[in-house]
């Protein structure tokens, strides 16, 4: 089997699964994994002959494809921020729209220079403290997460980018905890959003992949993680600090009203999509 051979059976087997942009996306990603060649080498070499060791991780690959499992999963690996992450099925594969979170708070450090103190509330991957961390050294970043699982991916994730952030197993909604934490200058989280009721529409890979404990949330209490870091913010946040949260698409009002009902300052932005995504908030002066 040559190089150009099995890229093509990749493809046309993925085609069965996903739409066909998807499954080219995918297929490249995977041949530059088993063969450590970027698309323009495997082109040079299209005649190549794969070794039996290649081809059988790509039979195992496909397969494991084939069952919807993410490719990032597969791969046990994702890119956020320009960063090659370890990811599992303890933790959420990052999102675009989350880069554009810390592309906002990157933007409002360099207008606001300085030693801040960061928590990151749920951190899942360690995306976002990590690509905190790497873009802003002087930022002090805490992370915490009420998973273990989730806990040893970022924190493994931390080590092999060389990211100092100091990352604690913490329940956060329970609120008895809370002084256990210091104050600080900024608070950011990606918590679960994503109404209960709203798991009929999302795909497949979704539902039977990723860690639902990050994901939803219950319909009659929606906003329960933004209630929650509103009230935990009134004694932890310095009286300059900002509060930088991604939020549900459909909810960007409803978050706006909680926080401005509890006295804060809310900016509501929209991702590159056009869709209401993340909020600023920060204490009336």
């Amino acid at each position: 089997m040559t190089l150009q051979s099995a890229q093509q059976q990749l493809q046309i087997q993925l085609k069965t699964v996903y739409e066909e942009r998807e499954a080219a996306n995918i297929t490249d990603w995977v041949m530059e994994h088993i063969t450590g060649k970027k698309r323009i080498d495997r082109l040079l070499d299209k005649q190549l002959l794969l070794p039996e060791e290649q081809q059988n991780n790509l039979l195992k690959i496909t397969t494991e494809l084939l069952t919807n499992r993410p490719v990032q999963y597969v791969l046990g690996e994702a890119w956020f921020a320009g960063m090659k992450l370890y990811v599992n099925e303890s933790v959420l594969i990052p999102r675009p729209e989350t880069e554009e979170l810390v592309e906002w708070i990157e933007e409002v450090w360099s207008l606001e220079f300085g030693v801040w103190s960061l928590l990151d509330i749920g951190t899942g991957s360690g995306c976002i403290p990590i690509a905190v961390k790497k873009k802003m050294i002087e930022v002090s970043v805490t992370s915490v997460d009420v998973s273990k699982e989730a806990l040893q991916v970022a924190k493994q994730n931390a080590d092999t980018l060389g990211a100092d952030i100091d990352f604690l197993g913490f329940d956060f909604l329970n609120e008895a905890l809370w002084d256990s934490l210091p104050v600080f200058d900024v608070i950011v989280s990606n918590p679960p959003y994503i109404k209960q009721s709203e798991e009929k529409n999302m795909a497949k890979n979704v539902l039977n992949f990723e860690p639902l404990i990050a994901l939803f949330v219950p319909d009659e209490d929606a906003l329960l993680f933004y209630r929650k870091i509103s009230a935990f913010a009134k004694s932890h946040l310095t009286r300059k600090g900002m509060i930088f949260l991604e939020i549900n698409e459909v909810l960007g009002k409803e978050v706006v009203a909680l926080f401005e009902n509890d006295g804060y300052v809310v900016e509501l932005k929209k991702d590159l999509q056009g869709k209401d995504r993340m909020v600023r908030v920060n204490l009336k002066m």
